[in-house]
């Protein structure tokens, strides 16, 4: 149900007539956006100099180390009913459409990073009272590196709470490999904080809950049932990898003994269980069937490059299962891209939405105007696009022949730089 909880104010603290609706509450009481946000903040509250870490010799130790997930494979999905309950999902359903927010990459980890954060974080929140309830995003799925450079918890503040303070929707996370990082300071042979421990303690509790982290602000912890897991809300299904923890190659599985740390590949098989369970419904054009990971499968950039390892184990997925997603979404590369690949007549967007706001240099290979190119059976349709940004993804099942999913690149410093596609459930 919704309810009302105080007057709506603009990123900019100031009262605005056009904001005064009432703010969500969750079923089992879940908080989203705070009814009073402040200015955007233009320093840290607490000081960010993890960055350091990189030069120390523990660093180049572990800098190739895969890190075992710490939590075991859902045995649920998620309802997105149950966060965030039928009432709010009524004109949804009832308009046969949803729209939602998706990008990555979003942490300043420093002070001058914070103003491009907060461009995309509060034109995301605007976007939530510029349309009539049944066409506003449900929602935000955030594609990983939520906190810079190593998930601690001391900067989610600083990183997330303060950033999508106005935001009144849930936001969902799969991890990147920043968030489940860890450091060696004191040395020793074990981190000084376990692996993804500050993104479970905020997105993965058992109920919600009030984060120390949040500081005065009302969001409570996300509800999870783990570092990956699938999302089912009204006609559309996001089955969210973790890819761990590399800056080179994202990883899914051991291939074939490379990385002996995940033996066993317990989230591969979940997948597969995954995409079987959802394959009749896809069949029946009941819903799209979105895959999100941090690491991008394809990217035309040479600093944070597409893994063939991941590419491979997803099209074995994939294949096995039966059931090749609609969209691949990820992260990563701090631009956007727009892929297309066919495999067996069935055309695929690949989009890579690293634009979220994390401050960044334009490395060799992140240039504009490079579309288009082919490499393999991959195509990059449109970028490297290198304007801060995010996508809002719209599921529309009202023409009951040919549902549509579309994807949508916005950049809120250059409208110029829009662009969307759709594809055809049918």
């Amino acid at each position: 149900m919704s309810q009302p909880r105080g007057k709506r104010t603009s990123g900019t603290g100031r009262q605005d007539a056009a904001l005064l609706t009432p703010y969500l509450v969750g079923p089992d009481g879940q908080l989203f956006g705070d009814p009073m946000p402040a200015l955007d903040e233009t320093s840290f509250q607490v000081d960010n100099t993890s960055e350091a870490y990189y030069n120390s010799p523990y660093y180049t130790q572990h800098e190739n180390d895969i890190l075992a997930i710490p939590v075991p494979a859902p045995t649920a999905p998620l309802e997105l009913e149950s966060v965030i309950g039928a009432d709010f999902l009524a004109p949804i359903v009832n308009g046969n459409k949803i729209s939602f927010h998706v990008v990555g990459d979003t942490g300043a980890s420093e002070s001058s990073a914070i103003t491009t954060e907060a461009s995309v974080a509060d034109a995301m929140a605007a976007a939530l009272v510029a349309a009539p309830p049944a066409d506003a995003p449900a929602f935000f799925f955030h594609l990983g590196d939520v906190i810079y450079n190593f998930g601690e918890a001391q900067y989610y503040y600083d990183q997330f709470y303060e950033p999508f303070r106005a935001y009144d929707r849930p936001i969902f996370a799969i991890p990147g490999n920043h968030d489940g990082e860890v450091t060696y300071i004191n040395g020793g042979s074990t981190p000084d904080v376990p692996t993804l421990q500050a993104f479970i303690a905020n997105f993965c509790t058992p109920a919600p809950a009030r984060p120390a982290s949040a500081g005065g602000l009302v969001r409570t912890t996300m509800t999870q049932p783990g570092v990956y897991f699938t999302l089912d809300a009204p006609f559309v299904s996001i089955i969210g990898l973790y890819t761990n923890v590399l800056e080179g190659p994202g990883v899914l599985t051991d291939q074939g003994g490379m990385y002996p740390t995940l033996t066993g590949d317990a989230q591969y098989g979940w997948l597969v269980s995954e995409l079987e369970r959802l394959k009749p419904q896809r069949t029946a054009l009941d819903r799209a069937v979105i895959l999100a990971c941090h690491h991008p499968p394809a990217s035309a950039d040479t600093v944070h490059g597409g893994s063939t390892g991941l590419s491979q184990d997803l099209d074995r997925a994939f294949a096995e299962a039966g059931l090749w997603p609609d969209v691949i979404l990820s992260g990563h590369a701090h631009v956007y891209q727009r892929f297309t690949r066919t495999v067996n007549g069935k055309a695929m967007p690949y989009i890579v939405a690293g634009s979220g706001g994390h401050a960044r240099s334009v490395p060799l290979g992140e240039t504009a105007g490079e579309a288009p190119r082919t490499w393999n059976d991959f195509t990059l349709e449109v970028g490297p696009v290198l304007e801060f940004g995010y996508l809002t993804v719209t599921v529309d099942m009202r023409t009951p022949t040919a549902p549509l999913l579309t994807i949508a690149f916005s950049a809120p410093s250059d409208p110029a730089a829009a662009d969307s596609v759709s594809v055809n459930l049918n």
